[in-house]
């Protein structure tokens, strides 16, 4: 009953590298994946507020700035879906779109398609490499004998 009131929570390298991401300066964050200003639309007022964003390792940190001793914000992507579709007066922008309805869907635009097309590249590649737990197991058990040694 203890267990279930208070639950174990595991601590995971993963979890360690988001808090440190999103602790340093944006210009910190080793080996990004993608990074610029992006636009991200506020639903609740309808309007565009500038970030500036950092992508690394499927997971998109969110300044204020440049200069942002810190992320104000973050979205993890695994298991979204990413393209570029209009949205209002926008003619292109960068959909996220989760894997159930219970997660948000996100829009954001760069200052001109070419740069769009730049981050939805980048999005998806770094989506990519973070494949779902079961499907890298399915994977190796179906390598032959010879190579799983």
């Amino acid at each position: 009953m203890e267990r279930a009131v208070h639950p174990i929570t595991q601590n995971h390298v993963w979890v360690d590298v988001t808090r440190h991401n999103s602790n340093v300066p944006p210009l910190a964050v080793k080996n990004p994946d993608c990074l610029g200003l992006l636009n991200k639309l506020d639903r609740s007022k309808d309007t565009w507020v500038q970030h500036y964003c950092i992508l690394k390792d499927a997971c998109l940190y969110l300044y204020s700035g440049i200069r942002s001793t810190h992320a104000h914000g973050g979205i993890y992507l695994q298991g979204y879906a990413v393209r570029e579709q209009a949205y209002g007066s926008k003619k292109s922008t960068i959909e996220l779109k989760p894997p159930t309805d219970e997660f948000k869907t996100f829009y954001f635009c760069a200052d001109d398609s070419a740069e769009n097309k730049r981050w939805i590249l980048a999005i998806k590649a770094s989506i990519k490499k973070w494949r779902p737990f079961h499907q890298v197991l399915q994977d190796y058990m179906s390598l032959p004998p010879e190579e799983t040694r």
